[in-house]
């Protein structure tokens, strides 16, 4: 986990740049992000390089400027459970700064990956000062606990492929339109795609083959383009037992 020293000065403005395109530091004033900038460091993640381990101390929380960082834990029986996928512009770990047991969970590079790490001691001491920043990050953490929330209600769902079905409807309606249909960006390969919505990567491959066969998607390396979102949502009802 090699981290890019920074003369003084050197690239301070595109830290500032890709500070402020996270969505816990927009509308921070210049002054404020500039003493954030001054403590940033860079961290530059090869794929599947570790940024951190559950229960290792906390250095700080992190933004990630550019890849994707898979946020996980592992079970008794060795399986994986992706809790999130944080790419550009999200902000991860803000809990750990209160917490004595260190990082609750393991967090590994999907893709070469660059995040910033905002060391703890100058960070806590900085919101000692500015009470609205505290804010932000609750703002911020409250939002990672809605995705663990949903999460678990995707988990609920009886069978793999009503997961399924739930994750392309829910994903579709953000994804950018092409004269296909919505195309859906996969959170790293289909192993953490099938980690997050708790199957085997044999089984997933399996249901997306029922739904390409249907004509509903279609499957690329890193996309799922959606033909028939109303086909799915219906299929889903359907499985829901809402029809």
């Amino acid at each position: 986990m090699p981290i890019t020293p920074r003369p003084a000065n050197l690239k301070l403005t595109g830290l500032m740049s890709s500070l402020r395109c996270s969505q816990l530091f927009t509308g921070v004033p210049p002054e404020d992000l500039l003493a954030i900038a001054n403590f940033t460091n860079s961290i530059s993640l090869a794929k599947d390089d570790y940024l951190f381990h559950e229960g290792e101390p906390s250095l700080g929380f992190y933004v990630v400027q550019a890849g994707a960082i898979n946020v996980h834990r592992v079970n008794a029986a060795g399986k994986e459970q992706v809790i999130h996928v944080f790419r550009a512009g999200e902000s991860l770990a803000e809990a750990a700064l209160a917490s004595p047991t260190g990082y609750p969970a393991d967090a590994r590079a999907v893709e070469p990956s660059t995040v910033l790490l905002i060391p703890k001691a100058p960070i806590l001491d900085l919101i000692g000062h500015r009470p609205d920043l505290a804010l932000r990050m609750l703002g911020s953490m409250s939002s990672h606990l809605r995705v663990l929330v949903g999460m678990l209600d995707d988990l609920t769902l009886k069978d793999v492929e009503t997961r399924m079905l739930n994750w392309l409807v829910k994903h579709s309606r953000s994804a950018p339109a092409s004269n296909a249909g919505p195309v859906i960006k996969l959170p790293g390969t289909k192993r953490v795609l099938a980690a997050e919505l708790g199957t085997s990567s044999e089984t997933l491959s399996r249901t997306l083959a029922r739904l390409r066969s249907q004509k509903l998607i279609t499957v690329a390396a890193k996309t799922i383009t959606v033909h028939d979102a109303g086909a799915l949502a219906a299929m889903l009802r359907r499985n829901l037992g809402e029809a």
